[in-house]
């Protein structure tokens, strides 16, 4: 058996600027952190000539054209495991929830099957395949970020050219202040799952119509991952929650699905609680809020936060990116 697992994250900043309909024109720059919540994807050799799958379903069939799982079947195709291979999944969250599942979990499965072939890929490699099989093969109306950081993992600058190419660069950070981002930052769920794919369409769809200065807006944005990169990198930290409210204030103005009354109360009781900024994680919608406070705040932000029904999330910063955590394959 091989044991697979890769991070998901969070967005620090700059983050929607990885769309193919923001970057490709303009190119793309953001701030991502790897968490301590992983997927996993545990591969075995059956004792049977037969492909079987567990996720939320089970599958056993033939033949990779019989697969109904569209990730697990582009990455037996690509990988070209056609048959006697049997693959299970589990996640330390929920699915759509904003901290990048998908890309994590296509790169936890590409690194154990590339293990089951006793093959060795790197980080890029990883993370260039599942943009294929996400991005090229399946046409989801997303970005590279979810890859890039679940295969590099840390706290990573991405630039994103307008060729489709990636430049990766580690941001170096002292310890104490990675210590205080960690304690500073309260990351809640909202309870509320979505798609990502309805509400990043209708981001691209207003950006290409430079709907209400939407170029503009990303712009912003952009230089707001430059912003972060230099206050990180400072240690400067109680300036970056200054960014996040601004980054919220632009991101919301860019779908009509970004956010709605409920999501825009907890956001306001969590400010009047003491937070200097925050926004939701991801593509908006639902998922999980991230909330900056200083230490004397921390408190009264989190309390408000659990009386409106938000569940707390642990977490720590993780510097590993994708591993595999065992391997006891012999054959």
């Amino acid at each position: 058996m091989i044991v697979s697992r890769a991070p998901v994250r969070f967005s620090l900043g700059g983050g929607g600027t990885d769309l193919p309909s923001y970057s490709r024109e303009h190119g793309g720059f953001l701030v991502a952190s790897a968490i301590d919540k992983y997927i996993f994807v545990c591969a075995a050799r059956p004792f049977y000539n037969t492909i079987r799958l567990a996720y939320s379903t089970m599958e056993e069939v033939d033949s990779v054209e019989q697969v109904n799982h569209r990730i697990y079947r582009e990455a037996l195709r690509l990988l070209g495991v056609e048959s006697q291979i049997e693959l299970h999944s589990f996640a330390d969250i929920p699915a759509n929830t904003g901290l990048g599942s998908s890309g994590a979990f296509t790169v936890a499965l590409l690194n154990a099957l590339h293990t089951y072939k006793r093959q060795f890929a790197s980080s890029a490699q990883l993370a260039e395949e599942a943009c294929t099989i996400e991005i090229d093969r399946l046409k989801e109306p997303i970005g590279k970020q979810d890859q890039y950081i679940s295969a590099y993992g840390g706290i990573t600058a991405f630039t994103f050219n307008k060729d489709g190419s990636v430049d990766v660069e580690p941001i170096k950070m002292r310890d104490e202040v990675i210590a205080d981002l960690e304690s500073n930052l309260l990351v809640f769920y909202t309870g509320v799952e979505r798609s990502a794919s309805s509400v990043l369409s209708d981001q691209a769809k207003t950006i290409q119509s430079n709907t209400d200065d939407a170029v503009a807006r990303m712009h912003r944005i952009k230089e707001l991952g430059y912003e972060t990169r230099r206050i990180l990198m400072s240690g400067s930290i109680d300036k970056y929650g200054e960014l996040l409210h601004e980054h919220w204030t632009n991101k919301r103005k860019l779908s009509s699905k970004m956010s709605d009354p409920t999501i825009d109360e907890h956001y306001d009781a969590a400010r009047n609680a003491g937070a200097i900024g925050g926004k939701l994680i991801g593509a908006g919608g639902g998922g999980f809020f991230m909330f900056y406070a200083r230490p004397s705040e921390r408190r009264r932000v989190y309390e408000m936060m659990i009386a409106r029904g938000l569940k707390p999330l642990r977490f720590r910063f993780d510097f590993d990116g994708a591993r595999i955590g065992a391997n006891f394959h012999r054959s």
